[in-house]
């Protein structure tokens, strides 16, 4: 049966500001993409990153010529093959994925802890709000490289028992980095994502940090891990970096083939995004996928959280595929 693609995009609102070392949102604006099969539609969503060249327009401009190229049969291989990965594919695979999961259910997720994240802000807002969050077993803390020290610190004060994940966005210094591995250690930072800035970080090759270091930015894809498993411990799948669920299989399992950790993250999105990013959640080492509890409003049946907790998202949003029963629980 011939399938046809449609897209359009979204705004959404923030409860609060969303500060990180680039910069501040108060909104994010999501691509959706449809794929129609007769009587069913799947749906998948990307969230454009200007970090990686990407806006909505052009995400959208992306998925209408691929519309028009790809015709009425194609498939996720087929989006391999003809699609650069990134947010435009995600969205169409991901849709690929939900319309799979509406003809043959099954791959149930199940629910995870997901770090809270900490938005930048200065020391002492900082440790507010990680006052707040002091009963969640993970948390996130969003720094720059202008007095890391005084944010880690502040937080680690206020919230004494939960696991710390360190994101400086690229905005350290090796010198910077090579100094805090004592803060680190002291504050006990179960990981370190990305701190130097994706480009510029083969001085990490034979540096032995106080706590792993995940690669966000400077791994988007598993063709990337011949540099990355030289250079880090650990990397960050989001499925807007890889191009979809189907990217991202491939990276995880080579991942683990190398021995590094996985953690499973997303943008600030809606739970249409994170929906697919549980099936990978389960087996990760680190989960970052609290996107959506940032929105003042969430899709109806969308993600919730209880005591550090994400509970997955109602099917109703987005169908796991029988093909995919068991990969949450999987350990390799």
């Amino acid at each position: 049966m011939l399938r046809t693609l449609t897209t359009a995009s979204e705004r959404h609102g923030l409860k609060a500001p969303f500060r990180i070392s680039r910069g501040v949102k108060t909104e994010i604006e999501v691509v959706v993409a449809e794929v129609r099969c007769g009587q069913s539609v799947g749906r998948g969503e990307a969230v454009p990153y200007p970090r990686y060249g990407e806006s909505c327009s052009g995400v959208v401009e992306q998925i209408t010529r691929a519309a028009g190229e790809l015709g009425g049969a194609f498939t996720r291989r087929d989006l391999l093959e003809r699609m650069a990965p990134g947010a435009a594919r995600n969205a169409v695979d991901c849709a690929l994925w939900d319309l799979e999961g509406q003809e043959q259910p099954g791959g149930t997720p199940r629910p995870v802890v997901t770090a809270i994240t900490i938005s930048l802000d200065e020391p002492e807002a900082m440790a507010a709000a990680a006052a707040g969050l002091a009963g969640m077993p993970l948390l996130k803390v969003k720094v720059d490289g202008q007095d890391p020290e005084a944010q880690i610190r502040a937080v680690r004060g206020a919230a004494l028992r939960a696991r710390l994940i360190v994101d400086p966005n690229e905005s350290w210094s090796f010198d910077l980095l090579r100094d805090l591995q004592p803060l680190l250690r002291a504050a006990r930072v179960d990981l370190l994502e990305q701190p130097l800035p994706a480009g510029d970080d083969a001085a990490l090759e034979g540096f032995s940090p106080a706590v792993p270091i995940c690669a966000d930015e400077s791994c988007h894809v598993a063709a990337d891990l011949d540099q990355v498993a030289a250079l880090y411990q650990a990397v960050n799948i989001k499925l807007d970096k890889t191009g979809g669920l189907t990217a991202a299989l491939e990276l995880y399992q080579q991942a683990r083939a190398r021995g590094l950790l996985v953690m499973v993250g997303s943008m600030v999105c809606t739970s249409l995004s994170i929906a697919p990013a549980l099936v990978l959640a389960g087996a990760a080492d680190f989960v970052d996928l609290d996107g959506p509890l940032w929105l003042t409003a969430d899709h109806a049946g969308g993600a919730a959280l209880q005591g550090g907790v994400l509970e997955p998202p109602a099917f109703s949003l987005w169908e796991p595929s029988a093909a995919l029963r068991g990969l949450h629980s999987l350990r390799l």
